[in-house]
């Protein structure tokens, strides 16, 4: 796997996904959706992998946006297309990734930055972490899934004024509204996703991945009919006789 704007790296079942152009606070342009969607392409298809942290190089950003220099010629069908292109190959690929994907925020996300941080599973910010979807200012909106996955993270009123104003959320605010799940120090931001993600490695990958799914349909239709589902699928299946036995024999399970 050849990664021009990523850093990859795997340790103890934990990959670790930096996008690495920090000189660009770095933004997301074509080469960083390609890369992107290429290393989760990975992180599904290899078994050593149980988790992931995504996070940004430097000390300054996340992401700190969308590389704007690449919008400036596209007509509707081009921001169309890049907007598809976007959700369809990564956004949306990370949302449903069945392996749990934590966001470690380390500074600005904004823009496509916040979108990419709300498509992971959830969300651990540095003190000096700013959020934000300033796209009216550019006489845009959100185009990466920023309008519906704010919503539900925090309600439709403060998703609207965050839309229309610009307003930019620190740490805390974020952590209020809870668009964030933790917040720590910058020098611990890494640990303390890593100390989350080493708990959720020991439980049973299988379920984990069914709640995922089924937390992803939150609010649809099928949202219930998909929980019984999955529930039932859990009963067929050695993960699940292993978590049972464990329990009742008072041992810890191994889901291997």
């Amino acid at each position: 796997m050849e990664l021009n704007t990523l850093l990859f790296s795997v340790e103890n079942g934990i990959a670790t996904i930096i996008i690495n152009r920090p000189d660009k606070m770095n933004a997301l342009n074509k080469d960083v959706i390609a890369d992107l969607s290429s290393a989760f392409d990975e992180v599904y298809s290899n078994k050593e992998i149980k988790s992931v942290i995504l996070t940004g190089a430097g000390q300054k950003a996340f992401v700190a946006g969308a590389d704007i220099t690449e919008f400036i010629d596209l007509d509707k069908t081009g921001g169309t297309q890049i907007a598809r292109v976007g959700q369809e190959n990564v956004f949306n690929k990370i949302e449903n990734c069945p392996k749990p994907v934590v966001a470690a925020v380390n500074g600005f996300a904004l823009g496509g930055g916040c979108e990419l941080a709300m498509c992971c599973h959830f969300r651990i910010a540095s003190e000096n972490a700013k959020f934000g979807q300033p796209e009216v200012n550019l006489g845009l909106i959100p185009g990466y899934g920023g309008t519906q996955r704010l919503t539900q993270l925090v309600g439709k009123g403060r998703a609207m004024e965050l839309c229309m104003t610009a307003q930019v959320a620190n740490a805390n605010e974020a952590l209020a509204m809870g668009l964030v799940n933790h917040v720590t120090t910058l020098d611990s931001l890494i640990d303390k996703s890593k100390e989350i993600l080493t708990t959720i490695n020991t439980k049973s990958p299988m379920a984990l991945s069914k709640v995922i799914a089924c937390i992803n349909k939150t609010g649809s239709a099928d949202g219930f009919e998909t929980e019984i589902k999955e529930f039932g699928e859990c009963f067929g299946t050695l993960e699940m006789k292993e978590g049972v036995s464990a329990f009742l024999e008072k041992r810890k399970a191994n889901f291997g």
